[in-house]
């Protein structure tokens, strides 16, 4: 196990990237569907072709674990935190589809790479009841961070275009990945980590459970808010103010959601997750009413959180030297379904978009029933040591 020292540098450097990463990603995601519908023309298919595109980087996060066989973890996640910021600096310099998903290409290899990193030095770095913490801890800080961007956003989005938007968001990004690559939080007591990918058969319900999250989580990021632009007419301010309640819930939140995944273990957590977006999404495809479709994307953001307890999981069950590989792996798991659901979904959407909904809710209802196979008995483990 690593020593303090080793822990607290570590756990700076993952708050400081996971801010300046929130700032570019959670600006992007504000603007992009209004910028998407209002400068680049983008109908519903256009839109679903954009966000698959996005989703290829995440299918190949297992190429990180062959990146770092030449740069190391923490310079990695450095490294692609910039990227991350330039893809969405150059956003705004590109209104057409093309332009969307050369970007959006960019912004997302760099997030995707970015998220693995995070997720393996964190499960690397700390204990079975640390991580959870410092996971919490982490998107706390990110939701803070999306919270003073929807704020800068809705004061400048009638003052600024969308290009100068996109690039100050993207130098935030680039800036905090700068600060990271002087700095090397790295420690040798930490488990040396096998440099290839290993896939095991006794991971299949972690495997099984991302591949169902991937699928899910990419309904909701690439319809559920142009479900409000387009249905119900949400402008950037009104987006950016759902965003804004959101995150200060998120900031919330969080650190009570990792305080459940150690008090009540990793079952239990997701059961509750998985039972919540089963009716959420059964409210996105029905409901007629612009307030409950906010209420809807809020709980959603909120028990998307507990979704921690799928890695918390793996590191229980894991051997310490398959946590860079795990990461990798999942990352690609996630997104096998994530490349083709959001095309399928915008085809689905052309026809009716109630479809679209629906099969998350069936996805929601297939993760909980698989969630019942997580062993009870690895909270006892939790707590015994």
């Amino acid at each position: 196990m690593t020593n303090d020292y080793s822990k607290r540098g570590m756990y700076l450097f993952l708050l400081v990237l996971a801010a300046g990463g929130a700032v570019a990603f959670q600006g992007w995601r504000t603007l992009l569907n209004n910028f998407a519908v209002d400068v680049a023309g983008l109908d519903g298919l256009k839109m679903g072709i954009v966000q698959s595109v996005r989703e290829v980087p995440g299918f190949l996060s297992l190429l990180a674990i062959y990146a770092i066989l030449v740069v190391r973890e923490h310079r990695l996640a450095a490294l692609s935190v910039i990227v991350l910021g330039i893809g969405v600096s150059m956003a705004g310099l590109l209104p057409t589809t093309a332009g969307l998903v050369l970007t959006t290409l960019l912004m997302s290899f760099g997030f995707h790479f970015y998220m693995t990193m995070n997720q393996s030095l964190t499960l690397q770095y700390f204990s079975h009841t640390e991580a959870p913490m410092v996971m919490a801890r982490v998107r706390s800080v990110t939701a803070l961070s999306n919270v003073l961007v929807g704020g800068a956003i809705y004061l400048l989005a009638r003052r600024l275009d969308y290009e100068p938007m996109f690039a100050i968001l993207g130098g935030v990004a680039v800036a905090a990945g700068l600060w990271a690559l002087t700095r090397d939080p790295s420690s040798p007591d930490a488990p040396m980590q096998r440099k290839k990918l290993v896939f095991r058969g006794r991971y299949w319900l972690f495997y099984a459970l991302t591949f169902l999250s991937g699928a899910r989580r990419q309904i909701f990021v690439a319809f559920a808010v142009y479900l409000m632009v387009v249905k119900f007419r949400f402008s950037v301010e009104q987006v950016t103010l759902l965003f804004i309640i959101n995150n200060v819930i998120n900031y919330f939140v969080n650190p009570l959601i990792g305080r459940a995944v150690n008090r009540y273990g990793e079952r239990a957590v997701l059961t509750l997750e998985y039972m919540v977006l089963t009716v959420v999404f059964l409210g996105y495809a029905e409901t007629e009413s612009a307030i409950m479709v906010g209420v809807f994307y809020v709980a959603d953001n909120v028990v998307f959180n507990f979704s921690m307890g799928i890695n918390t999981f793996y590191q229980k069950i894991a051997d310490p030297r398959d946590i860079a590989s795990g990461m990798a792996m999942g990352f690609t798991v996630n997104h096998i379904a994530a490349v083709a659901v959001p095309f399928l979904g915008g085809l689905a959407w052309m026809a009716d978009y109630h479809v679209v909904f629906l099969g998350a809710a069936a996805l929601s209802v297939l993760s909980l029933v698989l969630s019942q196979f997580i062993p009870g008995q690895l909270r006892k483990a939790q707590i015994g040591g």
